[in-house]
Protein backbone atom coordinates (compact mmCIF):
# COMPACT_ATOMS: atom_id res chain seq x y z
CA UNK A 1 0.00 0.00 0.00
CA UNK A 2 2.66 2.40 1.13
CA UNK A 3 4.48 1.50 -2.64
CA UNK A 4 1.14 2.70 -4.15
CA UNK A 5 1.42 5.96 -2.66
CA UNK A 6 4.70 6.70 -3.87
CA UNK A 7 4.05 6.25 -7.32
CA UNK A 8 2.26 9.08 -7.60
CA UNK A 9 5.32 11.08 -6.43
CA UNK A 10 5.97 13.00 -9.71
CA UNK A 11 8.51 15.75 -10.99
CA UNK A 12 9.27 19.46 -11.07
CA UNK A 13 7.82 21.45 -14.21
CA UNK A 14 10.63 22.10 -16.21
CA UNK A 15 8.46 24.34 -18.42
CA UNK A 16 7.02 26.37 -15.16
CA UNK A 17 10.55 26.96 -13.56
CA UNK A 18 12.31 28.02 -17.00
CA UNK A 19 9.41 30.94 -17.09
CA UNK A 20 9.71 31.66 -13.63
CA UNK A 21 13.47 31.79 -14.52
CA UNK A 22 12.99 34.60 -17.43
CA UNK A 23 10.74 36.56 -15.26
CA UNK A 24 13.17 36.85 -12.58
CA UNK A 25 16.21 37.66 -15.57
CA UNK A 26 13.90 40.50 -16.73
CA UNK A 27 13.22 42.19 -13.14
CA UNK A 28 15.30 45.42 -12.63
CA UNK A 29 18.57 43.56 -10.86
CA UNK A 30 21.79 41.89 -12.05
CA UNK A 31 21.13 38.27 -13.97
CA UNK A 32 21.25 35.89 -10.92
CA UNK A 33 21.69 38.86 -8.35
CA UNK A 34 19.22 37.08 -5.68
CA UNK A 35 21.45 34.04 -5.47
CA UNK A 36 18.94 31.49 -3.68
CA UNK A 37 16.58 33.56 -3.02
CA UNK A 38 15.89 33.07 -7.39
CA UNK A 39 16.34 29.31 -6.80
CA UNK A 40 13.28 28.86 -4.51
CA UNK A 41 10.76 30.90 -6.26
CA UNK A 42 12.37 28.65 -9.95
CA UNK A 43 11.49 25.33 -7.67
CA UNK A 44 8.28 26.61 -5.99
CA UNK A 45 6.99 27.41 -9.63
CA UNK A 46 8.66 23.65 -10.34
CA UNK A 47 6.61 22.30 -7.29
CA UNK A 48 3.12 24.68 -8.36
CA UNK A 49 3.40 23.77 -12.30
CA UNK A 50 2.70 27.50 -13.00
CA UNK A 51 4.79 30.49 -12.61
CA UNK A 52 2.68 32.04 -9.75
CA UNK A 53 3.37 30.02 -6.81
CA UNK A 54 1.46 30.62 -3.76
CA UNK A 55 2.99 30.34 0.02
CA UNK A 56 0.07 32.54 1.78
CA UNK A 57 -1.22 29.50 3.85
CA UNK A 58 1.91 27.97 6.15
CA UNK A 59 1.65 25.26 8.54
CA UNK A 60 4.11 23.47 11.09
CA UNK A 61 3.54 19.98 12.06
CA UNK A 62 5.35 19.04 15.34
CA UNK A 63 5.50 15.25 15.93
CA UNK A 64 5.66 14.22 19.56
CA UNK A 65 6.93 10.91 21.22
CA UNK A 66 9.11 9.37 23.34
CA UNK A 67 12.14 6.87 23.46
CA UNK A 68 12.26 4.03 24.94
CA UNK A 69 16.74 4.40 24.59
CA UNK A 70 16.46 7.45 27.82
CA UNK A 71 16.50 5.22 30.44
CA UNK A 72 20.24 4.41 29.06
CA UNK A 73 21.03 8.26 30.80
CA UNK A 74 21.59 9.67 27.01
CA UNK A 75 19.61 12.99 27.88
CA UNK A 76 19.73 15.59 30.69
CA UNK A 77 16.21 15.57 30.61
CA UNK A 78 13.87 13.43 32.19
CA UNK A 79 11.07 11.62 29.87
CA UNK A 80 8.21 13.59 31.13
CA UNK A 81 9.56 16.75 29.33
CA UNK A 82 8.08 15.46 26.32
CA UNK A 83 4.58 15.40 27.32
CA UNK A 84 4.78 18.68 29.10
CA UNK A 85 6.27 20.28 26.14
CA UNK A 86 3.70 18.82 23.89
CA UNK A 87 0.96 20.64 26.25
CA UNK A 88 2.81 24.02 26.27
CA UNK A 89 2.53 23.95 22.51
CA UNK A 90 -1.09 24.86 22.99
CA UNK A 91 -0.82 27.06 25.57
CA UNK A 92 1.40 29.48 22.87
CA UNK A 93 4.45 29.81 25.00
CA UNK A 94 6.80 27.98 23.48
CA UNK A 95 9.84 28.95 20.75
CA UNK A 96 7.71 27.32 17.89
CA UNK A 97 4.70 29.55 18.97
CA UNK A 98 6.40 32.52 18.61
CA UNK A 99 8.13 32.21 15.29
CA UNK A 100 4.89 30.51 14.16
CA UNK A 101 3.21 33.60 15.09
CA UNK A 102 5.80 35.85 13.38
CA UNK A 103 5.23 34.32 9.88
CA UNK A 104 1.13 33.32 9.83
CA UNK A 105 1.48 29.62 10.45
CA UNK A 106 -0.29 27.35 11.66
CA UNK A 107 0.77 24.27 14.14
CA UNK A 108 -0.60 21.13 13.82
CA UNK A 109 0.74 19.53 16.78
CA UNK A 110 0.75 15.22 16.51
CA UNK A 111 1.11 12.93 19.58
CA UNK A 112 2.41 9.99 17.61
CA UNK A 113 4.14 8.34 21.08
CA UNK A 114 3.98 10.43 23.80
CA UNK A 115 4.47 8.10 27.13
CA UNK A 116 1.44 10.11 28.27
CA UNK A 117 -2.42 10.50 28.62
CA UNK A 118 -2.75 13.97 26.09
CA UNK A 119 -5.82 15.88 26.66
CA UNK A 120 -7.01 15.74 22.31
CA UNK A 121 -8.73 19.11 21.89
CA UNK A 122 -5.90 20.85 20.27
CA UNK A 123 -3.24 18.27 19.72
CA UNK A 124 -4.01 15.79 16.77
CA UNK A 125 -4.26 11.84 17.98
CA UNK A 126 -1.73 10.04 16.05
CA UNK A 127 -0.24 7.66 18.76
CA UNK A 128 0.80 4.24 18.16
CA UNK A 129 1.55 3.43 21.38
CA UNK A 130 3.59 5.38 24.52
CA UNK A 131 6.68 5.66 23.61
CA UNK A 132 8.96 2.84 21.80
CA UNK A 133 11.39 0.39 23.15
CA UNK A 134 14.49 1.09 24.69
CA UNK A 135 17.33 0.83 21.11
CA UNK A 136 20.13 -0.39 22.75
CA UNK A 137 18.38 -3.87 24.05
CA UNK A 138 16.46 -4.66 20.47
CA UNK A 139 14.38 -2.96 18.02
CA UNK A 140 13.06 0.55 19.02
CA UNK A 141 9.55 -0.72 17.05
CA UNK A 142 8.08 -3.25 14.78
CA UNK A 143 8.58 -2.64 10.81
CA UNK A 144 4.79 -2.27 11.06
CA UNK A 145 4.86 0.32 13.21
CA UNK A 146 7.33 1.99 11.32
CA UNK A 147 4.66 2.20 8.65
CA UNK A 148 2.11 3.13 10.59
CA UNK A 149 4.08 6.19 11.24
CA UNK A 150 5.21 7.02 7.91
CA UNK A 151 1.50 6.46 7.03
CA UNK A 152 0.02 8.69 9.27
CA UNK A 153 2.57 12.14 8.13
CA UNK A 154 1.50 11.13 4.94
CA UNK A 155 -2.53 11.33 5.96
CA UNK A 156 -1.82 14.64 7.99
CA UNK A 157 -0.76 16.14 5.20
CA UNK A 158 -3.59 15.08 3.09
CA UNK A 159 -5.83 16.63 4.79
CA UNK A 160 -3.62 20.00 5.17
CA UNK A 161 -3.84 19.93 1.54
CA UNK A 162 -7.69 19.68 1.44
CA UNK A 163 -7.41 22.94 3.91
CA UNK A 164 -5.56 24.66 1.66
CA UNK A 165 -2.12 24.35 2.93
CA UNK A 166 0.41 25.13 0.22
CA UNK A 167 3.72 25.47 2.79
CA UNK A 168 4.49 23.16 5.06
CA UNK A 169 7.21 23.35 7.87
CA UNK A 170 8.66 20.26 10.04
CA UNK A 171 9.21 19.72 13.36
CA UNK A 172 9.18 17.43 16.21
CA UNK A 173 9.44 17.03 20.48
CA UNK A 174 10.83 13.90 22.32
CA UNK A 175 14.03 13.92 24.69
CA UNK A 176 15.93 11.51 22.80
CA UNK A 177 15.69 11.85 19.85
CA UNK A 178 18.89 13.31 18.99
CA UNK A 179 19.86 9.30 20.27
CA UNK A 180 17.87 8.03 17.44
CA UNK A 181 18.49 10.76 14.90
CA UNK A 182 22.23 9.80 15.42
CA UNK A 183 21.76 6.18 14.75
CA UNK A 184 19.96 6.61 11.63
CA UNK A 185 22.66 8.91 10.16
CA UNK A 186 25.22 6.74 11.30
CA UNK A 187 23.77 3.95 9.48
CA UNK A 188 22.69 5.21 6.94
CA UNK A 189 25.55 7.55 5.90
CA UNK A 190 28.03 5.07 6.91
CA UNK A 191 29.72 7.77 8.94
CA UNK A 192 31.27 6.66 12.27
CA UNK A 193 29.08 7.11 15.20
CA UNK A 194 31.64 9.76 16.98
CA UNK A 195 31.30 12.42 14.01
CA UNK A 196 27.42 12.47 14.05
CA UNK A 197 27.10 12.25 18.15
CA UNK A 198 26.21 15.59 19.52
CA UNK A 199 25.78 17.12 23.23
CA UNK A 200 21.82 17.05 22.56
CA UNK A 201 20.02 18.94 25.30
CA UNK A 202 23.44 19.89 27.53
CA UNK A 203 25.28 16.48 28.17
CA UNK A 204 28.07 16.26 30.69
CA UNK A 205 31.59 14.84 28.90
CA UNK A 206 30.73 11.89 30.91
CA UNK A 207 27.50 11.40 29.89
CA UNK A 208 28.34 12.44 26.11
CA UNK A 209 30.29 9.80 25.84
CA UNK A 210 27.83 6.71 27.35
CA UNK A 211 25.49 8.63 24.83
CA UNK A 212 27.87 7.54 22.06
CA UNK A 213 28.60 3.77 23.55
CA UNK A 214 24.92 3.29 23.61
CA UNK A 215 23.97 4.23 19.83
CA UNK A 216 27.46 1.97 19.01
CA UNK A 217 25.34 -0.94 20.69
CA UNK A 218 22.17 0.02 20.05
CA UNK A 219 23.41 -0.55 16.03
CA UNK A 220 25.72 -3.71 16.83
CA UNK A 221 22.52 -4.86 18.50
CA UNK A 222 20.02 -4.73 15.71
CA UNK A 223 22.19 -4.84 13.03
CA UNK A 224 20.06 -2.46 10.88
CA UNK A 225 20.59 -2.89 6.99
CA UNK A 226 21.38 0.54 5.33
CA UNK A 227 19.95 -0.13 2.12
CA UNK A 228 16.27 -0.80 3.67
CA UNK A 229 15.15 2.42 5.14
CA UNK A 230 12.25 1.43 7.14
CA UNK A 231 14.39 -1.78 8.83
CA UNK A 232 16.95 1.01 9.64
CA UNK A 233 13.39 3.41 10.92
CA UNK A 234 12.14 0.32 12.62
CA UNK A 235 15.12 -0.87 14.65
CA UNK A 236 16.94 2.42 15.26
CA UNK A 237 14.40 5.31 15.11
CA UNK A 238 11.73 7.00 16.92
CA UNK A 239 7.70 7.69 16.07
CA UNK A 240 8.14 11.01 15.91
CA UNK A 241 10.62 10.39 12.75
CA UNK A 242 8.88 7.84 11.22
CA UNK A 243 5.77 10.63 11.25
CA UNK A 244 7.97 13.13 9.82
CA UNK A 245 9.17 10.57 7.23
CA UNK A 246 5.64 10.28 6.34
CA UNK A 247 4.87 14.20 5.95
CA UNK A 248 8.07 14.38 3.50
CA UNK A 249 6.71 11.89 1.45
CA UNK A 250 2.94 12.94 1.92
CA UNK A 251 4.23 16.63 0.55
CA UNK A 252 5.59 14.94 -2.27
CA UNK A 253 2.71 12.99 -3.23
CA UNK A 254 0.79 16.69 -2.52
CA UNK A 255 2.84 18.56 -4.23
CA UNK A 256 3.15 20.73 -1.31
CA UNK A 257 7.25 22.51 -0.79
CA UNK A 258 8.04 21.26 2.54
CA UNK A 259 10.59 22.91 4.98
CA UNK A 260 12.83 20.96 6.78
CA UNK A 261 13.59 21.98 10.21
CA UNK A 262 16.89 20.55 12.18
CA UNK A 263 18.41 17.59 12.62
CA UNK A 264 16.08 15.06 13.51
CA UNK A 265 14.13 16.54 10.70
CA UNK A 266 16.50 16.01 8.17
CA UNK A 267 17.13 12.59 8.84
CA UNK A 268 13.53 11.71 8.29
CA UNK A 269 14.13 13.18 5.18
CA UNK A 270 16.87 11.27 4.34
CA UNK A 271 14.70 8.28 5.36
CA UNK A 272 12.07 9.63 2.98
CA UNK A 273 14.06 10.01 0.00
CA UNK A 274 15.83 6.75 0.15
CA UNK A 275 12.15 5.35 -0.18
CA UNK A 276 11.68 7.73 -3.16
CA UNK A 277 14.19 9.89 -4.60
CA UNK A 278 11.42 12.04 -6.41
CA UNK A 279 10.90 13.28 -2.74
CA UNK A 280 14.12 15.35 -2.73
CA UNK A 281 12.30 17.94 -5.35
CA UNK A 282 9.88 19.05 -2.40
CA UNK A 283 11.73 19.89 0.41
CA UNK A 284 14.01 23.18 1.09
CA UNK A 285 16.23 22.87 3.65
CA UNK A 286 16.25 25.76 6.64
CA UNK A 287 18.89 25.61 8.93
CA UNK A 288 22.74 24.02 9.54
CA UNK A 289 21.66 22.70 12.98
CA UNK A 290 24.87 22.63 15.54
CA UNK A 291 24.47 18.76 16.15
CA UNK A 292 26.78 17.67 14.07
CA UNK A 293 25.60 14.79 12.03
CA UNK A 294 23.29 17.64 10.24
CA UNK A 295 26.36 17.94 8.20
CA UNK A 296 26.42 14.14 7.37
CA UNK A 297 22.78 14.44 6.79
CA UNK A 298 22.72 17.77 4.62
CA UNK A 299 25.53 16.13 2.15
CA UNK A 300 23.43 12.80 1.99
CA UNK A 301 20.32 15.05 0.91
CA UNK A 302 23.08 16.93 -1.29
CA UNK A 303 21.92 19.83 0.08
CA UNK A 304 22.64 23.44 1.86
CA UNK A 305 21.04 24.84 4.95
CA UNK A 306 19.94 28.43 3.99
CA UNK A 307 21.21 30.17 7.46
CA UNK A 308 23.63 28.99 9.51
CA UNK A 309 22.54 30.02 13.19
CA UNK A 310 24.20 27.62 15.69
CA UNK A 311 20.66 26.51 16.78
CA UNK A 312 19.24 23.17 18.27
CA UNK A 313 15.81 23.70 19.35
CA UNK A 314 14.12 21.56 17.35
CA UNK A 315 9.91 22.22 17.66
CA UNK A 316 10.29 23.62 13.72
CA UNK A 317 11.83 26.99 14.65
CA UNK A 318 14.01 27.12 12.11
CA UNK A 319 11.44 25.97 9.44
CA UNK A 320 9.73 28.51 10.50
CA UNK A 321 12.31 31.32 10.33
CA UNK A 322 13.10 29.76 6.37
CA UNK A 323 9.34 30.69 6.01
CA UNK A 324 10.52 34.40 5.80
CA UNK A 325 12.96 33.76 3.24
CA UNK A 326 10.67 32.12 1.30
CA UNK A 327 8.15 35.13 1.46
CA UNK A 328 10.89 37.64 0.88
CA UNK A 329 11.81 35.93 -2.42
CA UNK A 330 8.28 35.54 -3.77
CA UNK A 331 7.56 38.87 -2.69
CA UNK A 332 10.74 40.07 -4.55
CA UNK A 333 9.63 38.14 -7.70
CA UNK A 334 5.89 39.49 -7.40
CA UNK A 335 6.55 43.01 -6.44
CA UNK A 336 9.97 44.16 -8.02
CA UNK A 337 9.86 46.03 -11.47
CA UNK A 338 10.76 45.09 -14.54
CA UNK A 339 13.90 46.48 -16.69
CA UNK A 340 11.45 48.15 -18.87
CA UNK A 341 9.39 49.69 -15.54
CA UNK A 342 12.74 51.03 -14.92
CA UNK A 343 13.71 52.60 -18.07
CA UNK A 344 16.57 50.48 -17.67
CA UNK A 345 18.39 48.60 -20.67
CA UNK A 346 18.07 44.48 -19.80
CA UNK A 347 21.38 42.81 -18.78
CA UNK A 348 22.31 40.19 -21.32
CA UNK A 349 24.97 37.83 -20.67
CA UNK A 350 28.38 38.36 -21.54
CA UNK A 351 29.46 35.63 -24.47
Amino acid sequence: MLEELLNNIGSLDKASMEAAQKKLDSLTKPLGSLGKLEEIVVKLAGINKCTNPKVDNKAVVIMCADNGVVEEGVSSCPKSVTAAVTNNFTRGITGINVFSRLTGAKMVIVDIGVDADIPYSVILNKKIRKGTWNMAKGPAMTREEAIAGIRSGIDIIKDLKDEGVNLLGTGEMGIGNTSTSSAISAVLTSSPVEEVVGMGSGLSKKAYQNKIEVIKRAIEVNQPNPDDPIDVLAKVGGFDIAGLTGCFLGAAIQRIPIVIDGFISAVAALIAVRLHSGARNFMFPSHGSAEPGTKAVMKALDMEPMLNLNMRLGEGTGAALAFQLIDAAIAAYTQMGSFDDANIEQYVPQE
